[in-house]
Order: C-alpha cells, then sequence, then structure tokens
C-alpha cells in the first residue's frame, strides 16, 4: 500500500514532464497521455516487488519514451515519424533545438502552447492545461471553473480529440500566433499555480510541485518575452505569491492566516525576484494583482499593510476586468482600511452571485466581518455555512474550529 501510494505521488508530479515528453514522439497529448497512464500502471506492477527506483520520475520516463517509441515503429509511417525524432532516441536525448534567439528548449512550454492551441475553445485550453500540466482531476478543476465535473470531462475529451484531427504541431509558436495565444497561456499558468497555492480539494492545503512548475514556466514565459509587461506581471505576483508558502501551513497541515504568519521566514529572495520582476510589469490585471501581492511583502509587520492602497488596486481591477470574486477581496481591504461596517454591504451585495453560489469564502468573510462587528451568532453561522462548501479538510477544519470558538 506503501510502495502504491508512493508510485501515485511521483507520478502526480511527474506526469507533465512525462506527457510532455512523450508528445516530442508521438505528436499526440491524447496518446501521450494514455502512454503515461500505461507506465504509471506497470510501476504499481513492478514496484511493489523489486522496489522503488532510486530515481522514480527518470523509471517512469524512460518506460513511458520506450513504449511511444515502440508505437511510433508499429505505425505505417514508422520511416518518416522516427526520421523526425531521430533513430538513436533510445540511446541518446533528442537533438537540441536551432539556436534561434527566440526559441526555447522546454517541453512543458511546447505542452503548454500546444494546449492552448487557437483550435480549442478557451475553456477546453484551460481545461486541458490544467489537466496534462498541473495533474488535476476533473473534479478539482469543475471546482476552479464553478462547473460540473461531466462538462470539464467532455470539453478535455473534445479537446484532445480536436488537436489530434488538427495535427497541431508540437511547439512553441511565434510571431503574431504567439502574441494571440498568450494571454489564454498566462491563465492556464495562473491557475495552475493557483491549485498548488490554495488546493480546491484533498488533505493538503498546498501542492508546492504545482506552484514550482507555474512558478518556473512563468520565468521561462519572462525570458521568452521580455518586453511583454503583462509577462512579467504574472512572473512578479507568482515570486511574492510563492514568497509566503511555507508559512501558510502550521506543523500539521493546517491553514495559518496571513496576519499570523511568521514574516522572518517568507523567502526574501523571492521577495526580490517579484521586485524585479515588478519593475518591468505592465498596467494589466496580472501586474495589478503583482502590485497588491507587492504591498503584502513590503509590510515587514501586518499591521504596517497598506489596506487603503490595496483596496484602491483592487478598484482598478474589478474596472479591468470585473468579476464578483475581485469585488469580495476589494471588500476585504476595504474592511482593513475602512472598518468591517464599511464591507459588509459590500459583502452582502455579492450574496444574489450564481458565481458565488458554491464559494465558500463567500460566507467565510461574511463571518469574519460579523465577527469583527459583535455578531457572534450571525458570524458562527456563516463560518458553518463555509465549512459546508469547501472541499478541502484543513480549511473545513479551519473553519469549524472559528465556528466553535463563537
Amino acid at each position: 500500500m506503501d510502495t502504491a501510494r508512493a508510485v501515485e505521488a511521483v507520478f502526480r508530479i511527474e506526469s507533465a514532464r512525462i506527457i510532455a515528453g512523450v508528445t516530442r514522439i508521438v505528436r499526440d497529448v491524447g496518446i501521450a497521455e494514455e502512454i503515461a497512464q500505461d507506465a504509471l500502471v506497470t510501476a504499481l506492477e513492478q514496484w511493489p516487488e523489486a522496489g522503488v527506483p532510486d530515481r522514480p520520475g527518470a523509471w517512469l520516463m524512460a518506460t513511458a519514451k520506450h513504449r511511444a517509441i515502440d508505437l511510433v515503429r508499429r505505425k505505417e509511417t514508422y520511416a518518416r515519424k522516427l526520421a523526425e525524432v531521430g533513430r538513436t532516441l533510445e540511446d541518446q536525448p533528442p537533438p537540441a533545438e536551432p539556436p534561434e534567439p527566440d526559441d526555447i528548449d522546454d517541453d512543458l512550454l511546447r505542452l503548454v502552447f500546444t494546449a492552448c492551441h487557437p483550435v480549442l475553445a478557451t475553456e477546453a485550453r484551460i481545461a486541458l492545461t490544467l489537466r496534462l500540466i498541473g495533474g488535476l482531476t476533473t473534479q478539482e478543476i469543475a471546482r476552479a471553473f464553478l462547473t460540473s465535473e461531466s462538462t470539464v470531462a467532455q470539453r478535455i475529451v473534445r479537446a484532445k480529440r480536436t488537436l489530434a484531427k488538427a495535427a497541431v504541431p508540437f511547439e512553441v509558436p511565434y510571431g503574431a500566433d504567439r502574441d494571440a495565444r498568450l494571454s489564454s497561456v498566462l491563465e492556464v499558468i495562473y491557475l495552475v499555480f493557483n491549485e498548488g497555492y490554495a488546493a480546491t480539494s484533498g488533505d493538503d492545503l498546498v501542492r508546492p510541485a504545482l506552484c514550482e512548475d507555474a512558478l518556473r514556466l512563468a520565468r521561462v514565459l519572462a525570458g521568452l518575452m521580455p518586453e511583454e509587461g503583462e509577462v512579467h506581471g504574472l512572473a512578479a505576483l507568482l515570486e511574492f505569491q510563492a514568497s509566503r508558502t511555507a508559512t501558510r501551513t502550521g506543523p500539521g497541515g493546517e491553514p495559518v492566516l496571513l496576519a499570523d504568519q511568521n514574516r522572518a521566514r517568507w523567502n526574501r529572495l523571492l521577495i526580490a525576484r517579484g521586485a524585479r520582476a515588478m519593475s518591468r510589469a505592465g498596467s494589466g490585471p496580472y501586474s495589478l494583482q503583482a502590485a497588491i501581492a507587492g504591498c503584502h511583502a513590503a509590510a515587514v509587520r501586518y499591521e504596517e499593510t497598506d489596506w487603503a492602497r490595496i483596496a484602491v488596486l483592487y478598484g482598478r481591477l474589478v474596472q479591468l476586468t470585473p468579476s464578483p470574486v475581485v469585488e469580495l477581496n476589494r471588500a476585504v481591504a476595504v474592511s482593513m482600511a475602512d472598518g468591517p461596517a464599511a464591507a459588509l454591504p459590500l459583502v452582502d451585495a455579492l450574496a444574489g452571485e450564481p458565481a458565488l453560489s458554491a464559494y465558500h469564502l463567500l460566507p467565510s468573510v461574511r463571518g469574519d466581518l460579523l465577527e469583527r462587528l459583535g455578531r457572534p451568532y450571525e458570524a458562527r453561522a456563516e463560518f458553518e455555512r463555509a465549512a459546508s462548501l469547501t472541499r478541502n479538510e484543513q480549511e473545513r477544519t479551519l473553519l469549524l474550529r472559528r465556528a466553535a470558538r463563537l
């Protein structure tokens, strides 16, 4: 049982890289995912007897690549396809990419751009990339989209078929095509990071591996497009957010609220990287969110946080990208700058928003405001409702504890 858990944990971490590496060979993300799953099954069969390899990720990658090569050889187009990937693929890595200034030798990035191809609808691009890059389940993706699991599953299946039918190349696009697809790529990286930063379900609040992959891709993009302000804005945002990851959970994995985090343990290197990226950021939504995160990073103590500026920045963000979630975040900032009484009407105005009907942070924020206003019975009911909506066990425990305290 321990071995099976180890296999699944390794696969969760390595699946995106395995799928990307296999896609380079078979040129079909759907087939690549199936081959990666076959490698997982092989590990589940062999590792309990043979033991977990010293380099389990490399073992899974090698197994998947050998299966991919066998598949290519069985195809009628074997000679042509094998010529594309190199005749000695078993014995040496693929040939280096041409040393073009715009090129990046990164299979993961190629996989992201492939999944974000304009032949797919926006929702399908994001769902497919979360599945392939983030290794998320359909349930987790559905939670992120505030939609049903069946809808997400259908999107993913149709997306794979569409990419295969259109013979979408496994490459980083160039010129106008790259610019057109960039916004979708940024959104996908943002969502992948968020799932790692605050897991929508399961026993863990944080999944650092997802944050690291998203942060790495954001840095690669920043190097690829040095003149694009929003790329630097996203990179800055993720650097600032990642700097707090180690302090967001306690010894037992329980959430630690921002006010209670040990700021001495915030990663100053990441904060410095965020500040450098921020100096090249633009004025788009990711850059505004980075500016907000920068305000938190700049405050040595929680009491020194510039909540008035944060509220203003959220106001600009609402104008740029109207969203009930952003409105809720603005209400929190207003409550800290001007008091809970000023923020409660803003939160109550969001009660009828369909997109927030199952969003646990809405009653959680309302409960906090009511508690601060000296209305404990109402606050307790809100915390209990929030606990019933979240699918993350650590968040549920925290919310129930807050309710019990009242």
